[in-house]
């Protein structure tokens, strides 16, 4: 298996960084969509995320049930084990499952064990990448040319959190409550409407455009490339302080508070900007309220809407044919205007 760069050694593209972090603290949130221009680390960043995130406690199952959830967020079997008792678990490491383009909807979803069918004649079900990515991140590659009946697929899932699998005379419902994150280059096409709303959080990045920058970038990589285990050795420490940063944060978050005057805030600015419904306005103060937990501030203030306004907002915005500025752009206008910024 690959090693993976360090995420603490990822240079700039910070607001990247802070939307894995904010998604990885409250996976409520919805995932993250990274797009931009080839070759600016949003592969490298999501996959180093993964390597440092803090173990989590799992049944012994196919979807590492949690063994303080209540019945119905556990599999059949895990709800029949526990009526006869306790359930025994384990810590493991957070599931990162990737989602090739040219996968089957029967390797997504699931289907009927053939082996176990043709050997022994008995029905049963074989999990696919939506079960095993319960708990954990679910990462889509090129996301915006994923074929249109995995979009479908992936739609009802993350609308429900189960997964539901009626076919060759089985019918399964199982867990499946993950984090999406996807990236792509917008040049290769856009994205489904649909399935662009389902993602949280919306990150734009480029290339450094400022020499000392680059030439960091191509520093590091060029010695991670030389020697992978001494360059992660090096970086151990920090991603140390990432992980333990991740773990205060997840345990402070019930406990941040979000004071009337900000939510009128939220609230402004989303009429403001005329975003559909109410889901953006939902994630700007989920958002904003991990930012505060992982600062360590008991309270979400302005600032930290302001800093997380663009990630959560600007795919949520209609087209407006008489305003040719981007939608990045008219989120740092709003925000300008509604906060003095």
């Amino acid at each position: 298996m690959p090693i993976p760069f360090p995420f603490s050694a990822v240079v700039a593209q910070e607001e990247m960084k802070r939307s894995l972090l904010i998604a990885a603290i409250d996976p409520s949130i919805g995932g993250v969509l990274v797009f931009g221009d080839r070759g600016t680390g949003k592969s490298t960043a999501i996959r180093g995320l993964a390597a440092l995130l803090p173990k989590m406690r799992a049944v012994d199952c196919v979807y590492n049930c949690d063994p303080e959830a209540g019945d119905e967020a556990l599999c059949e079997v895990c709800r029949g084990k526990r009526q006869r008792g306790p359930l025994k678990s384990r810590m493991v490491p957070v599931p990162v499952v990737d989602l090739p383009l040219g996968a089957t909807e029967d390797r997504v979803i699931g289907a009927l064990d053939l082996e176990r069918a043709l050997t022994k004649g008995e029905k049963a079900f074989e999990p696919g990448l939506l079960a095993r990515a319960h708990r954990g991140f679910l990462y889509i590659d090129e996301v915006n040319l994923l074929e249109d009946h995995l979009v479908d697929s992936l739609l009802d899932v993350a609308a429900s959190g189960e997964n539901l699998v009626e076919r060759e005379g089985l019918s399964v419902r199982h867990p499946a409550r993950f984090v999406l994150v996807g990236s792509g280059n917008p040049e290769e096409g856009e994205l489904r409407p649909q399935l662009q709303d389902r993602f949280g959080l919306s990150v734009e990045v480029k290339t450094p455009q400022d020499l000392p920058t680059r030439m960091k970038v191509v520093r590091l990589r060029d010695e991670f490339e030389r020697d992978p285990p001494a360059f992660v050795q090096r970086w151990k420490r920090q991603d140390g302080k990432v992980r333990s940063q991740i773990q205060k944060a997840r345990a402070f978050l019930p406990t941040v508070e979000v004071p009337d005057a900000t939510l009128e805030q939220a609230g402004r600015l989303c009429i403001k900007l005329g975003t559909d419904g109410l889901r953006g306005e939902l994630t700007l103060i989920r958002a904003a309220r991990a930012l505060a937990a992982l600062q360590g501030d008991e309270t979400v203030q302005d600032a930290h809407l302001v800093e997380v306004a663009a990630s959560a907002l600007r795919h949520r915005l209609r087209r407006d044919p008489l305003d040719e500025s981007g939608s990045t752009s008219r989120v740092q206008r709003a925000v300008g205007e509604l906060f003095g910024q």
